[in-house]
């Protein structure tokens, strides 16, 4: 067995917390569910990951890999507008009484950025516009501490089947971007699905649960991957502009310098223009070299295997409220090669965790958790879950749609559960 590492800067490992806090219940309310699918215009192509929100409410959900999203709204909300938005793409505003329960199909259409627009004003140095955001996050991104309800999820997949799948709601405390406090999660509720048969000898395992999403909070965490130091690592240049809810966004491109051995990062930062504030950033370990990119993560392993990271990429989105900036959505996903001495063959295993937010209020009380209901950050988040044994559970919670792959393994795996519970209807660990 072997348990991973996110992200390390210099040397210095980011040792994933777990921190797991007491949900703060949504309450009874009746609610109603809206499902359907976000598209491109043109392509049909499904847009994953793409933002909706009822307006006017911290209510929102994600789409799923495949463009599938789940809306659950409160039954005395009936005339709000619904905000469907994608980067690139041109904002859509549809009222909730419009929505269908089941099969509606939205459509986006992309962006054109206007040259003129982009070149008025425009800053000249990239990373000039990159320390500017860093200064002043404090004042331009949340302000009072924060109660966050959350929905996580992680999956292993072996080549391109699901073996394992755990969720959990959680709730986060967060803490302002003013400060150096770290953000605290508990523990709501959590539900896992695994199928040992496919893991081989091999008990693949993602140490640190929410926090592995929660730290690609680049606002929040910049020590992981900008310092004021690490800043003279990289190379930053202009990208082409585009627009995110009708906002122009500077794109600004980054890579770690060639001289640099230890592995760094590249990717892409999305910068609102107006706010001078980061939207969106999109990047990934550079993994060259794979022994040093290993150390980055191998907790434990046997002695005659090999394990070596073949891509490690993450992904972060704000959304802004009220003129605030807030963190909205974060994932990572790790692709490793095991390789055992005298196996002819190797086998590729994916792990991806992922965290949306789907509602939030202002902490008035700044209430915090014990520390003693606080998750260790050893915690393996697939440890502590139990069986799909509560499929009613999730009521009004919103959730990230699961992707129809993932589904059938649920279904395929709960039914391997059924057989192997015994006559007392408890089911086996």
């Amino acid at each position: 067995m072997f348990a991973m590492k996110t992200i390390q800067l210099h040397r210095v490992t980011l040792v994933v917390l777990v921190l797991f806090v007491s949900m703060v219940a949504l309450g009874q309310e009746e609610y109603k569910s809206y499902e359907g699918q976000l598209n491109d215009a043109d392509t049909k192509k499904a847009l994953s990951l793409a933002s909706i929100t009822v307006k006017g409410t911290n209510i929102s959900t994600i789409t799923n890999a495949e463009g599938d999203f789940l809306l659950k709204v409160p039954a005395e909300i009936s005339d709000a507008m619904v905000v469907f938005s994608y980067l690139g793409y041109e904002t859509k505003n549809m009222p909730l009484k419009d929505l269908k329960p089941k099969g509606n199909k939205i459509q986006l259409n992309i962006s054109i950025t206007a040259l003129s627009e982009v070149s008025i004003d425009a800053p000249q140095n990239p990373r000039r516009l990159v320390e500017e955001v860093l200064e002043t996050k404090g004042q331009k991104y949340v302000s009072d501490p924060t109660l966050m309800t959350a929905f996580y999820r992680e999956t292993i997949k072996k080549r391109k089947r699901n073996v394992s799948l755990s969720e959990a709601v959680v709730n986060i405390y967060k803490a302002p971007y003013s400060t150096l406090k770290n953000d605290a999660i508990k523990l709501y509720k959590a539900r896992k699905s695994t199928d040992y048969s496919k893991l081989d000898t091999v008990a693949l395992k993602l140490q640190g649960g929410p926090f592995n999403a929660l730290y690609v909070d680049i606002m929040k965490y910049p020590e992981y991957i900008f310092t004021e130091e690490s800043l003279d690592n990289y190379n930053f240049t202009f990208s082409n502009s585009t627009y995110i809810n009708n906002r122009l966004i500077y794109v600004i491109a980054f890579n770690q310098l060639d001289e640099i051995i230890n592995p760094l990062y590249q990717g892409k930062l999305y910068i609102d223009a107006k706010s001078k504030t980061l939207t969106s950033a999109v990047y990934e370990l550079n993994i060259t070299d794979r022994d040093l990119a290993a150390q980055l993560f191998v907790r434990k392993k046997p002695n005659n295997v090999q394990v070596w990271p073949t891509e490690v990429a993450y992904r972060v989105d704000y959304r802004n409220s009220d003129n605030k900036w807030y963190y909205s959505y974060s994932n990572v996903l790790m692709e490793f090669k095991v390789n055992w001495k005298n196996k002819l063959f190797n086998s590729v295993y994916s792990m991806a965790a992922e965290m949306a937010v789907t509602d939030w209020e202002v902490n008035k009380d700044e209430k915090s958790p014990k520390f003693r209901d606080r998750l260790k950050k050893s915690i393996i988040l697939n440890d502590e879950a139990v069986g799909f044994s509560d499929p009613e559970f999730w009521g009004e919670y919103n959730i990230i749609e699961p992707e129809k792959s993932i589904e059938s393994a649920i279904k395929k795996i709960q039914r391997q559960l059924k057989k192997s519970t015994p006559s007392n209807g408890t089911a086996m660990p």
